[in-house]
């Protein structure tokens, strides 16, 4: 097990961990990096080599053979129990800049976009394929980094910055890679629970509010077990109707929920489809959308991968 880490110019040769958390729940990817406050009896000097805002550079893997695993920039150094501890973020750390307030009317959710891109001042494209309108939206006294995670927890969109590119895409229709996942060869531990079509209650909720204030509303499902609330601003009644049923179907279905524990090979990411298999129980065999990876390595050498499954794709 081997690393290379960089905080600006300063090379990291001492580590006590490592954590990345990559989801498409969240903003941004964070990496969180440990070292230990002292060595030999003598404090450890890093404070006075590195600023919030440099730019951090993860790779991590075995032997030469090491992988890119963040790439950001530092937010902020916190000490505990002794350690140094390096709380970083990706490349959305660059939007965390005051945008002027605005009050758009009739506006996409690309027209918000590149409105915020611009008034940070960067040269940063975007991609956006989701579709929802807003009759009204509103920015007062907020960065571009408040306004996109605004428009993250009303749309359920996919949202990240890679590149130089601002991503906006809807949840589930980006497809990564493919990383296989064996019970018998690779699966060091897991919580998965296998649960049939059946006894996957759920109640999907789209709501949209109309200019006028009142609140139109499309359901599908049973009540009694999981409940989902969807924004559709921007939808017709009938693609409100369309967007819950499709819910429901995407939820109702014969297997795993919960998340499985590897080593740091194979590697993966959000977005990626991960087939899990197991031969003492080859129907349970399916592939399942991963929306989170945590990332750990710890500094005796150890590495792991946890993965969150989402919705079953095959």
């Amino acid at each position: 097990m081997r690393w290379h880490i960089t905080i600006g110019d300063y090379r990291v040769n001492l580590l006590d961990s490592v954590e990345i958390h990559k989801s498409v729940d969240l903003l941004a990817d964070t990496c969180i990096i440990k070292l230990p406050g002292s060595v030999h009896g003598k404090a450890l000097q890093v404070e006075d080599k590195v600023n919030a805002g440099d730019k951090v550079l993860v790779k991590l893997g075995y032997d030469d053979d090491l992988q890119t695993e963040f790439e950001g920039y530092l937010q902020r150094i916190d000490t505990d129990d002794g350690s140094l501890i390096f709380n970083c973020e990706d490349e959305l750390f660059l939007l965390r800049k005051d945008v002027k307030d605005k009050e758009f009317k009739s506006a996409s959710v690309s027209d918000i976009a590149n409105y915020l891109v611009s008034q940070t001042g960067s040269r940063l494209s975007v991609n956006c394929s989701l579709t929802a309108t807003y009759d009204k939206f509103t920015i007062s006294r907020a960065t571009a980094y408040d306004v996109l995670k605004k428009l993250q927890e009303e749309t359920n969109g996919n949202i990240y910055l890679k590149q130089g590119t601002l991503h906006l895409h809807p949840r589930y229709m980006e497809k990564g890679g493919d990383v296989i996942y064996s019970f018998q060869h690779n699966i060091e531990s897991s919580d998965l629970k296998y649960r049939k079509a059946e006894d996957r209650k759920v109640e999907v909720i789209v709501k949209r509010t109309m200019p006028d204030g009142k609140t139109l509303t499309a359901r599908a499902g049973v009540s009694g077990g999981d409940k989902v609330e969807k924004n559709g601003d921007g939808m017709s009644q009938g693609m409100m109707q369309q967007t819950a049923d499709n819910e429901v179907r995407a939820r109702s279905y014969n297997g795993y929920e919960g998340s499985i524990t590897g080593w740091l090979l194979p590697y993966c990411e959000p977005t990626w489809t991960a087939r899990v298999k197991d031969a003492d129980y080859p129907y349970k065999d399916g592939g399942y959308y991963i929306v989170a990876v945590t990332t750990s390595v710890d500094g005796s050498g150890g590495g792991r991968r946890k993965i969150q499954l989402d919705r079953k794709v095959y």
